[in-house]
């Protein structure tokens, strides 16, 4: 690496998208750098035009501004927003890395990590199957540690996570509800329990349409926000198998980062690149359609973060 900063830390630069803050923190923390999140206020005009700009010095506020004096080793930044913001910190001495396609060239950055599904390529350009997450076995460990009422559900316990439309897929909340339907039915007839959870991107009120399905039944039926924790990690580390919703990559990529068998429901509704990916996972094996039944199968966990922080921390001399 040629540039030297000489703050020793790696800052992570998103809008504060809940996806783009996932990804961009778990490939810090698994540098395992001291790290400052950044959540972007940009300015107009170069709020329109990212990762395009020139004199951008001003385009997210005057703390962004007075802290470029002292630039961190490393700029993680994932978003459209964000590309601008690390293109900047590149200028200012850091080294830097672009999470997601920033659909312009390259070579404004280091690295630039896009997932397999975008057909990205570059010699600067890491291909990841899916999205970076934090979901590995030490996650997984302090998560049942956390969720300790889960584990004492009756097993095998059946995660369901629920999403919804996306520019990809149309699941609306009848869908959605046919879906848990679905999932129940196999539940009653294989035993154990469900554990649901929707998401964001749910419809509104298919929280309450569900409600009086989970009335009286063994299990947990979570809608954002709810009170207390979001137990979605004590889903994903207590289920003894998932089925996921096709639209989420991130929510894919998560489920098969754990050790149990995942079902794809959705298929039949998805185009575009998350397909791609998906058809990705069906080839290695690693997930199979939900057809109304759940028949367990082997596994090896999907874990990228890792293997990308490792190739991060080679190719930029960390």
């Amino acid at each position: 690496m040629k540039r030297q900063a000489e703050n020793p830390s790696v800052w992570t630069i998103t809008d504060g998208n809940a996806g783009n803050l996932r990804q961009a923190q778990a490939l810090g923390r698994a540098l395992g750098m001291p790290m400052r999140d950044w959540k972007l206020d940009t300015r107009a005009p170069w709020r329109w035009t990212a990762p395009r700009g020139i004199a951008a010095e001003h385009a997210f506020g005057p703390e962004f501004h007075d802290a470029l004096r002292r630039p961190p080793a490393l700029a993680i930044g994932c978003g459209r927003q964000a590309a601008l913001a690390t293109r900047l910190l590149r200028r200012h001495g850091s080294a830097t890395v672009q999470i997601l396609d920033p659909r312009i060239a390259t070579r404004h950055w280091d690295l630039v990590i896009a997932p397999e599904h975008d057909r990205l390529l570059g010699s600067n350009v890491i291909s990841v199957l899916g999205s970076l997450h934090p979901v590995d076995a030490h996650w997984l460990a302090e998560a049942r540690r956390r969720f300790t009422a889960l584990a004492t559900l009756p097993q095998p316990r059946t995660a369901l996570l629920l999403g919804g439309a996306s520019a990809h897929a149309q699941l609306d909340a009848d869908w959605l509800e046919a879906l848990t339907l679905d999932v129940m039915r196999q539940v009653d007839e294989a035993g154990g329990c469900i554990m649901a959870t929707t998401s964001r991107r749910s419809p509104a009120g298919l929280g309450q349409r569900l409600q009086k399905h989970f009335a009286g039944r063994s299990g947990m039926l979570f809608t954002p926000p709810g009170d207390g924790a979001n137990p979605y990690p004590g889903l994903l580390a207590c289920a003894d198998r998932i089925v996921c919703t096709a639209e989420s990559v991130n929510m894919l990529s998560e489920a098969c980062a754990t050790e149990v068998p995942v079902f794809v429901a959705g298929m039949d509704q998805l185009r575009g690149r998350p397909r791609r990916f998906i058809d990705r996972l069906l080839e290695l094996g690693r997930v199979r359609t939900f057809d109304g039944s759940a028949t367990d199968f082997p596994v090896t966990p999907l874990r990228e973060t890792g293997r990308v922080a490792d190739e991060v921390r080679q190719r930029l001399s960390l």
